[in-house]
């Protein structure tokens, strides 16, 4: 991706056919062999220029931020004295695993920033590899060396701007999980599916036997055209078509889970359970429990009383050290068993909460989110919006 968004866009093309050592990281734009001038009035030729992509798509547009991240010592002028022009100062920062920021610089040519990436590394480039030229005249900041693009491994169609934009990239590389699964594409578990596609999982493996019909778009994420029911597609097949536009590793299972491809859910990293009671969820259930890999069981039971709707979502988080409690918990009743929540009732607000909270739970045992809780059941209450917590175990 790095080699075409570089095709593809005159600012980054311009820097490279200027032959400077230019490459993305992420949504991060890297300028290498960077000349300066250390404290002892050394010239090094390591310098990295780091400045996060703003991006419209594929495209760049003018940069959000005038700052720049830069990987080294302290640029200094030809004397030794840091740079007054660029008032750099000592961050640590990690943009991902690998790559660690060492100062900020601040250097703003007009109130409103600048034009373009180019003439924003330009400006830096030359501010700092002036002194460097001035002791050794052969210091330059464009020396035609380049990186050799490799594999693009990333999941998504284009760069995630908003990681780096807020500077967490390296809190979002926790999210990258070989595969996730979720089983039940209807209301709860295409908005699990929605925000599970704005993380960087590899593989996203979609499970459901049923077509997507009006009632489904009522309770979904997005709009369905009349044209787009019509059609009557299976749940997987819509729902990868709109997500694939954003991410790559859908894949999509026009199938119940059941004794035939049960065996699958236990190559995953996590799945989601968005389905009804009954024997083909006890089924999954008693599968997974004999395996290591995490689950959340992500409910609702909701009912019409008074012509009002009331009722109970819940998450159960199943684990290899909490199993027999998680199953406790878990709605594994037959359909035919009297169950006064079980009206099939779904509203989309409902249902995206209930999402909510499982995903939420999800980036908890990821590491994402700060986690003081540690509940491996999450409860939400419709007539007193109250949320509980629950099962809370101690330190990992």
């Amino acid at each position: 991706m790095s080699y075409k968004l570089i095709e593809l866009n005159d600012d980054l093309r311009s820097l490279r056919d200027l032959k400077f050592n230019v490459d993305i990281v992420g949504a991060f734009l890297i300028v290498r062999d960077i000349p300066y001038v250390n404290a002892e009035r050394q010239v090094h030729r390591d310098g990295i220029l780091v400045t996060e992509l703003t991006l419209s798509g594929d495209k760049t547009i003018a940069p959000e931020r005038h700052q720049m991240r830069f990987i080294g010592e302290c640029p200094c002028d030809s004397h030794g004295v840091a740079l007054d022009a660029i008032r750099p100062s000592e961050q640590k920062h990690r943009i991902n695993s690998e790559v660690t920021c060492d100062f900020e610089f601040s250097n703003k040519p007009r109130p409103e920033g600048y034009l373009d990436h180019a003439e924003k590394v330009r400006n830096y480039a030359a501010l700092i590899s002036g002194p460097a030229s001035t002791i050794d005249p052969t210091a330059t900041p464009m020396t035609g060396n380049v990186v050799e693009p490799g594999d693009d491994e990333s999941p998504f169609n284009y760069l995630d701007t908003n990681s780096a934009k807020a500077q967490i990239s390296v809190i979002t590389e926790k999210l990258a999980a070989d595969r996730i699964a979720i089983v039940g594409l209807g209301g709860t578990g295409s908005y699990v599916l929605d925000l599970i596609a704005k993380t960087p999982v590899k593989e996203i493996h979609l499970y459901d036997g049923d077509k997507f019909s009006s009632h489904n778009a009522f309770r979904a994420p997005g709009a369905a055209s009349v044209e787009e029911l019509r059609a009557q597609p299976l749940k997987v097949h819509y729902l990868r078509d709109i997500y694939a536009r954003m991410h790559r590793g859908i894949q999509a299972h026009p199938d119940y889970v059941d004794e035939s491809n049960v065996a699958e859910l236990a190559a995953m990293s996590c799945v989601f359970l968005c389905m009804d009671a009954g024997p083909g969820k006890r089924l999954i259930v008693d599968a997974l429990e004999q395996t290591s890999v995490p689950f959340l069981d992500a409910s609702m039971g909701l009912y019409e009383k008074k012509e009002k709707v009331g009722g109970i979502l819940q998450v159960v988080t199943s684990g290899a050290q909490n199993r027999a409690q998680a199953r406790g918990r878990m709605s594994l009743a037959d359909a035919d068993e009297p169950n006064e929540y079980d009206q099939n009732i779904q509203v989309a607000d409902l249902n995206a909460l209930n999402a909510q909270i499982a995903v939420m739970r999800w980036k908890k045992m990821c590491g994402f989110y700060h986690q003081f809780d540690r509940a491996n059941f999450n409860s939400f209450t419709v007539g007193n919006s109250l949320f509980l917590n629950e099962d809370l175990y101690g330190e990992d």
